[in-house]
Formats: structure tokens, sequence, C-alpha cells
């Protein structure tokens, strides 16, 4: 599936190929925290089928607990946060946030993950299944 989207301001606009089976919760404390919501809803494509039309990424590295680091990619005016990818050269797996895809309607989850750190109040996702 062909997707579109971009930032809250439309600095950074991109369009990419995706795969609507790759629909994710993740409910870890980074996407917590950094996304400043209970958990955060992703889309993986790869860095191959990502193409950025307009503007320019700002990169912030996160080590995570488990030492993994990360790239934060997103808009230097506005904030919104565009993917995530791991660090390093060639290919490489985005997780595109799916609130920026202009086709959002489209992209239900299938999985959640990291459910340990969802926050118990979040019930309304009993349906979709869950992964530790």
């Amino acid at each position: 599936m062909r997707i579109d989207g971009g930032c809250h301001c439309g600095h950074i606009t991109y369009e990419a190929e995706i795969n609507p089976d790759d629909v994710i919760i993740c409910h870890c404390t980074d996407c917590q925290s950094i996304s400043g919501a209970p958990y955060r809803t992703v889309v993986f494509t790869s860095s191959e089928t990502f193409n950025l039309l307009s503007g320019e990424l700002t990169v912030y590295i996160k080590t995570a607990q488990s030492g993994n680091k990360r790239t934060q990619n997103f808009c230097p005016k506005c904030g919104s946060h565009i993917y995530a990818s791991n660090v390093g050269d060639g290919p490489m797996p985005y997780g595109v946030r799916v609130g920026t895809v202009h086709q959002r309607d489209q992209l239900v989850p299938k999985s959640q993950y990291f459910c340990g750190s969802a926050q118990n109040w979040v019930t309304d996702l009993s349906g979709i299944e869950k992964h530790d």
C-alpha cells in the first residue's frame, strides 16, 4: 500500500510503501515518554521505500534500556515525530508514526508490544492481540 504524510506544520512531507498488516501499538516507556501519550501506533516500512519529499529531519539517538540505539527522526520546526530506525548503514526498517500518515484511518493495529508497560486504564484495546 502506498501512503503519504507529513508533520503538523507541513515542513516535512513523505511517501512510502507499507504492508497494512504491519501496524502495531507499542506500550514501551520510551514511546510513552517521547510521544506524550500512553502508547504509540507504528507501521513499518524500509529505508529503501521511504521517500522524504520535503524538509530535512532532525535526528535524536536514544539508547534504550536494552542498550539498542534508535534514531528518532522528527520535524525541526514543529517537533512531529515521523519515524524511528536502527543506527547503522545499509537498508533499515523504519517505524513510521501512524499519526503522521494521511491514510491513518485505514491502518488498523494487528498486535501490541511491551504490554507490561501499558497503562492499566487502557482497556478499550483488549480485542487486539497482545505480546510481551
